[in-house]
């Protein structure tokens, strides 16, 4: 008797710049198409209606460079003064199990993504302009003056970067760019 083999699933990246929109845009993709959707862990304060385990894992800084030692973190990154990683362990039993994988995570992460894994397919979401970039920053009232600012100043290096991933959208209508991402995918 002859076994099935499983298709391995595609793990896909989304990337973009702080304010561009990538979680919007993630959760109206996650309406359209079943993902397994990992769920980074970091080391910010939770925002206001963010759940542990659900928009993050929020840990501390020791908790995160034990996770880094240990080999826990596919990818990790420091972004605005705050640590960011994937936990690699779902993200490999959802590939083999032959579940797309979708991946929302900054630059320096995509590039350790594409350098270990370079299967994955890396989308860069790209804002309409840099002023509603800024207005979207602003919009969130969470971040200091000073946070915006290293924000922005990050965002253009990040835009300038764009060229380094197999697709780029522009976010101006979140719905769109998501049907444009589940297009991209069904092609892959």
């Amino acid at each position: 008797m002859k076994r099935k083999m499983i298709k391995r699933g595609n793990l896909i990246v989304i990337c973009g710049p702080s304010g561009v929109g990538k979680g919007t845009v993630v959760k109206k993709l996650r309406e359209l198409k079943e993902f397994y959707f990992s769920v980074s862990v970091t080391t910010r304060a939770p925002r206001e209606g963010e759940v542990n385990g659900v928009d993050y894992v929020y840990v501390t800084v020791p908790e995160f460079q034990e996770m880094i030692d240990n080999n826990m973190l596919l990818e990790h990154a420091v972004y605005a003064d705050t640590y960011y990683g994937s936990p690699r362990a779902p993200v490999e039993e959802n590939l083999a199990a032959g579940f797309d994988v979708l991946l929302e995570i900054e630059l320096d992460g995509a590039r350790q993504i594409k350098k270990s894994m370079p299967e994955a397919k890396t989308i860069f979401i790209l804002p309409p302009s840099i002023e509603v970039l800024e207005s979207r920053l602003r919009s969130r009232g969470t971040e200091t003056e000073e946070k915006i600012v290293k924000r922005l100043k990050r965002a253009e290096y990040e835009l300038s970067c764009a060229d380094e991933f197999d697709y780029c959208v522009v976010n101006d209508v979140a719905e769109r760019v998501a049907k444009e991402i589940l297009e991209i995918i069904n092609n892959i």
